[in-house]
């Protein structure tokens, strides 16, 4: 049965509540890759949990910015300082290929979706080194579900899920195209399901490349495989999705299938869109300024959410270093 959490009375812009906090890089080498990210440290005597933030997916950094899209919007680094002056220290990384981590040999055609998840993992592994032992996980998009699939392999105190998909890459898949190109949905249709079958698909259209070129299939039938609201049901922790009624890209739908979980708690949050940007579903040019504008607020109410989940379950855990 799912759990709406109440609307939060946390006045996290009250200058007297919030802590100054130190950002510092950090890397992390691994045989066939260094991956490097930000760490952000409340400056307090005071125990603090720790929370992993994955982005979401495609060229997306640390940050929350893709270079598919101009300017920054630099909603993750936002969520990440916001948390930090609350007294949740984050770290938030560059997967590999974007930003500033390296591959040794970048092959496109090497990735899988557990490629990512191993990542998150060692990541895990480097804050249990450093003393968090239990770390919070926060997943963003794509990140929602490598989020989940991490939880499955390692210890962590819990994990917020915001506006993560619901349903299988493919369902999405069409459900956009068929709003946005619906002529090219057909051959999407056979492209996905010769993908899902386990084949891959040599002759692309020229208009579909971009989405099912031959280096990206072998991903996106690892990505296919995965059911996230199935996976979620695996986890025995607490979980909590955040999604908002102006997100574009992940529906009410989507919202629902992860909420309708057992055990998870939810949060719909009014007028917050994909980049968790304050942003009236029907304001298209807000919206669209949103992606490339980082001076457009976080939705209010989304770091109150994170911050009242984590509190409640350090304290009920006792897994603050």
């Amino acid at each position: 049965m799912k759990t709406w959490l109440p609307i939060l009375a946390l006045a996290i812009s009250s200058s007297s509540m919030a802590l100054e906090f130190r950002s510092q890089p950090l890397e992390l080498k691994l045989p066939d890759v260094t991956l490097r990210g930000s760490f952000e440290q409340p400056l307090t005597t005071a125990p603090t949990p720790v929370a992993l933030i994955i982005a979401g997916s495609g060229p997306t950094d640390r940050d929350g910015n893709s270079r598919m899209m101009p300017g920054r919007n630099d909603s993750l680094k936002m969520l990440a300082q916001q948390l930090a002056a609350q007294g949740i220290a984050t770290l938030r990384y560059d997967k590999r290929m974007i930003g500033e981590s390296t591959w040794a040999q970048p092959d496109e055609s090497q990735l899988r979706l557990d490629t990512y998840v191993n990542d998150a993992d060692a990541w895990l592994a480097e804050l249990a080194r450093r003393g968090f032992a239990k770390p919070f996980l926060i997943g963003h998009s794509e990140g929602a579900l490598l989020a989940t699939l991490a939880a499955q392999r390692r210890t962590v105190a819990g994990v917020v899920l915001l506006a993560g998909a619901g349903r299988p890459a493919d369902q999405i898949l069409i459900e956009q195209l068929q709003q946005q190109a619906p002529q090219l949905v057909p051959e999407s249709r056979r492209i996905l399901n010769e993908l899902k079958a386990g084949r891959l698909v040599a002759d692309v259209p020229a208009e579909l490349q971009a989405l099912f070129r031959p280096s990206v299939q072998p991903y996106m039938q690892s990505w296919l495989r995965r059911d996230p609201a199935l996976e979620l049901a695996r986890l025995t922790l607490p979980v909590l999705t955040i999604s908002g009624d102006a997100d574009l890209q992940v529906g009410a739908i989507d919202a629902a299938a992860l909420a309708g979980v057992a055990g998870v708690q939810s949060r719909r949050i009014a007028n917050m869109n994909h980049v968790l940007k304050q942003i009236a579903a029907a304001d298209l040019a807000g919206q669209q300024a949103s992606y490339s504008n980082p001076t457009v607020p976080l939705a209010p109410e989304l770091v109150p959410s994170i911050v009242e989940f984590v509190r409640r379950e350090a304290a009920r855990q006792g897994n603050a270093p």
